[in-house]
């Protein structure tokens, strides 16, 4: 079975039963990674996918598809979620648990998984430890990317999109050929209200907040890993390498 494969699995709540080729390194990884809006985990889950052979599950990708799938595809448990959605309301833990269980054999496979946006919260943190503890699994290591606030509000704050096609920009790192022009259907470039440097703040705020139990759960269980997220993708790649075998030899001499 094929990443592909494994990921529609994972977005329809499928089995992933078919057998899957062994891991890209010599051994299968089951990660979870956590990061603050513009920290670059998204390209760090796509480099760490292809060099460790491990599948990024993204439950973004299950709320983002849950409205896309006919009706007769969907779990009683993601029908519920998408009414919280169309409110504009929070999914309770309960119920991402419960997605997150329905698919929980994309989590067994020997390929190993990078697992993005969950959990979010200590209850559902429990409930992993639970779930792969049932499974005879466990996490090897929790890669947290951490920049400095004035970073990110510099790469969020530069970000610009067209008003008639969606394409992104950033005036400095991806700039169009026209300044305020989109290259592709000549629309207008327009700054998202959230990527205004103050709305930044108060998200980032927000976030460490959220995220500060759940970092300390980790912490404890000596799973944290953090990765300082400045440089280049890379660059951020390599030191995330190196950590994650630092982590895993520490965990290897306090067993």
């Amino acid at each position: 079975m094929g990443q592909k494969r494994i990921i529609s699995a994972w977005i329809r709540g499928g089995t992933c039963t078919e057998p899957f080729a062994p891991p890209a390194s010599d051994r299968a990884w089951r990660l979870v990674l956590l990061g603050a809006p513009g920290v670059g985990k998204g390209t760090q889950a796509e480099l760490l996918s292809e060099r460790l052979g491990a599948v990024h599950l993204s439950t973004g990708d299950i709320f983002r598809a849950a409205g896309n799938l006919p009706p007769e595809q969907r779990s009683a448990a993601m029908e519920e979620a998408l009414g919280y959605m169309r409110r504009g309301e929070l999914v309770p833990d309960e119920l991402v648990i419960r997605l997150v269980e329905e698919r929980k054999a994309c989590l067994r496979l020997p390929c190993g998984f990078l697992l993005d946006g969950y959990p979010r919260t200590v209850p559902q943190a429990e409930a992993l430890d639970n779930l792969l503890s049932g499974e005879g699994l466990a996490l090897d290591a929790v890669l947290d990317y951490e920049l400095p606030l004035e970073v990110v509000v510099q790469r969020l704050s530069g970000r610009r999109m067209c008003a008639q096609c969606q394409a992104a920009y950033h005036v400095e790192t991806l700039p169009p050929k026209r300044e305020g022009v989109c290259d592709h259907c000549g629309g207008r470039l327009v700054q998202r209200p959230d990527d205004r440097p103050e709305a930044i703040r108060v998200r980032m705020e927000v976030y460490q907040r959220s995220t500060a139990p759940l970092i300390e759960y980790y912490r404890e269980r000596g799973l944290l890993v953090t990765v300082p997220a400045e440089g280049t993708p890379e660059e951020v790649f390599e030191r995330s390498l190196r950590l994650l075998e630092q982590n895993a030899a520490g965990a290897t001499r306090r067993g």
